[in-house]
């Protein structure tokens, strides 16, 4: 269901859509009134997708509250659509927890986890299902396996020797899509976000496919700051290629930024080189030497929240290396003291990171490839219509490829073997936050001592990001022909002493 242009996506886009107008346009007097009236612009005359036009604009106010940077309204006390608006009415906000929301209206209350017998049963002599299962939780019920949900132990081994898969698995996407667990229940049986666990990586919410999962957004603000005529650089995540269109080159999509009113671009494997060298550095002088076990990358903000979470004695062996956008941001803030920065990625946490009290002074806004695209249309913006050959930052192919799974260590393990060729190296890398507890497990068990360890959230790394707007597939082998076509492949040595403090 990722990266396909479903209806969910399609409201998605309208909301970001109409919010980012109403961010370029609004004036103080038709604020409010211009709010209000995204939700009649959305849902006009008839339901489409729900049973009423009042549970579908009920559910479209509630996305509106999100892109505006908002919480969601509580459901037991009246609380005006723009009830807090005044704080975001500014042309800067930072992100306030949490950020990943289940809207309730939204919420079909899917059931959870249980096995379920079909009208594919044809009741046949053999009933492996009952043989198999464990626990004599199958009987037979008018010639059916019938499973009892109360003896279930949802093993699955029914499912597995059933000839005519007959027997489901009935599971709720986001629960699924989770691999922290951090997917719930609210006394309602619709689900519920346990803060203690969720690292924010956004899987639930592009799995959902009632769109119920929604998270913040700041498009308002950044709209509000471009209308303004404030010095902002977009600082650009390499996973940009393919994203806006085939036709999309570099050049031109610095052109459309640049119109849409940025005053600079550069890229963020600008940062990728400075922590692919430092971290290179790191594992010679700390890991190969015996002092530390191991080392994990710090660029995915899931994956090492994920780690302090669950694997809290471990923190000592996460890199403290400034991840790609806040060592690109404070570049760019070194050389622009008077400006404002922008993250555009495809990832949802970088939300969660830029919350944090020691990146709030370097990145003041965090937008997806999802939410660029919908300013772009606010304003009427196409970005494979212009000609534009400036290009980007000259980054190496080594930080450019930090956008996919593997690229991480692939680009320290290219470092350590150009400049420091006589240290072994040990390479694991592990992407969804399901496998990277595993691996993780492993760490701490012991048996993966001497390895540069790599985490990524999102299937297929930041490529596969909750906020990107292609299929991984297709992305991917746009991205590995630009890795191709770099000028340089490794950073310099020396970006390893830059001073970014």
């Amino acid at each position: 269901m990722r990266n396909l242009d479903t209806p969910v996506k399609q409201i998605r886009h309208k909301i970001f859509t109409e919010v980012a107008k109403i961010g370029f346009e609004s004036t103080d007097e038709t604020l409010i009134h211009d709010i209000e009236a995204i939700p009649y612009n959305i849902v006009e005359e008839r339901a489409q997708y729900r049973e009423s036009i009042y549970r579908e604009r009920a559910v479209a106010s509630e996305r509106v509250r999100l892109a505006m940077g908002l919480s969601l309204r509580p459901e037991n006390r009246a609380v005006h659509l723009t009830s807090g608006l005044e704080a975001s009415n500014i042309d800067e906000k930072y992100y306030e927890p949490p950020l990943m929301q289940v809207i309730p209206s939204a919420c079909a209350a899917c059931p959870p986890n249980k096995y379920i017998v079909s009208d594919m049963c044809r009741g046949c002599v053999a009933h492996p299902c009952m043989q198999a299962c464990p626990k004599g939780a199958i009987s037979m019920i008018n010639g059916k396996s019938y499973i009892d949900q109360d003896k279930c132990i949802k093993c699955g081994k029914c499912k597995a020797v059933c000839p005519y898969d007959a027997i489901s698995h009935n599971t709720r996407p986001c629960e699924q899509a989770c691999g922290v667990k951090a997917i719930g229940s609210d006394e309602q049986g619709r689900a519920k976000i346990l803060d203690d666990k969720c690292v924010s990586c956004g899987m639930c919410m592009v799995s959902c496919p009632f769109g119920a999962i929604s998270d913040k957004s700041q498009i308002f603000q950044l709209a509000h700051s471009l209308r303004d005529g404030n010095k902002i650089i977009a600082i650009v995540a390499p996973a940009y290629i393919s994203q806006f269109g085939d036709e999309v080159t570099p050049g031109k999509f610095k052109t459309a930024l640049e119109i849409l009113g940025f005053s600079d671009v550069y890229e963020v494997a600008l940062g990728a080189d400075i922590g692919a060298i430092s971290e290179a550095h790191h594992y010679a002088k700390e890991v190969a030497t015996g002092n530390l076990p191991f080392l994990l990358t710090s660029c995915c903000p899931s994956w090492s929240m994920m780690a302090k979470k669950f694997f809290p004695d471990m923190i000592g062996n996460l890199s403290q290396e400034l991840t790609p956008m806040v060592a690109t941001a404070r570049k760019v803030k070194q050389e622009h003291p008077d400006a404002k920065v922008v993250f555009i990625g495809p990832c949802a946490s970088k939300k969660l990171e830029a919350m944090r009290t020691t990146v709030r002074s370097d990145v003041d806004f965090v937008v997806t490839f999802e939410e660029l695209d919908a300013l772009f249309d606010a304003k009427e913006i196409d970005p494979a219509s212009f000609d534009g050959e400036d290009a980007l930052h000259n980054a190496t192919a080594a930080g450019r490829g930090y956008a996919v799974a593997g690229g991480v260590a692939g680009a320290i393990e290219a470092c350590l073997k150009e400049y420091y060729p006589d240290v072994l190296v040990h390479i694991e890398h592990a992407e969804t936050l399901a496998d990277c507890k595993k691996m993780l497990t492993l760490a701490k068990a012991g048996k993966l001592k001497g390895c540069m360890i790599e985490g990524m959230a999102c299937p297929g790394g930041c490529m596969g990001g909750a906020g990107t707007n292609v299929p991984y597939a297709k992305s991917s082998k746009a991205l590995k022909k630009y890795l191709a076509e770099s000028s340089r492949k490794l950073p310099d040595k020396e970006l390893e002493d830059i001073q970014l403090d």
